[in-house]
């Protein structure tokens, strides 16, 4: 669970997490899935945030199985289908759940 204040600290990403989740059709649960996972480890530049917020759409997408493709999301969040590879897994790993063996 987070706090009022990270929530409120990180609206403006939590915004376009939403506008990504909506272009991607999330479910409400993979949404949740999403926020959690970003707000669990927040990077401190910009930059970061993008991938992170992108990574975190694409990892609480499969948490609650409403998976889309990493390209996918990449094309949603305006980012590189490589940040979201490169960062999916640690996500998952950060908030204490076991990233797939696929």
């Amino acid at each position: 669970m987070h706090s009022a204040r990270d929530r409120i600290e990180y609206e403006p990403w939590l915004e376009e997490l939403e506008q990504v989740a909506e272009r991607l059709e999330l479910s409400t649960e993979a949404r949740s899935c999403a926020v959690d996972l970003f707000l669990a480890d927040v990077p401190d530049d910009d930059r970061s945030k993008r991938a992170m917020l992108a990574a975190s759409v694409y990892a609480g997408s499969l948490v609650a199985g409403d998976g889309r493709t990493q390209g996918a999301v990449a094309d949603a969040a305006d980012v590189s289908r490589l940040s979201i590879q490169q960062h999916w897994k640690g996500r998952l790993e950060t908030a204490g759940l076991e990233p797939p063996g696929w």
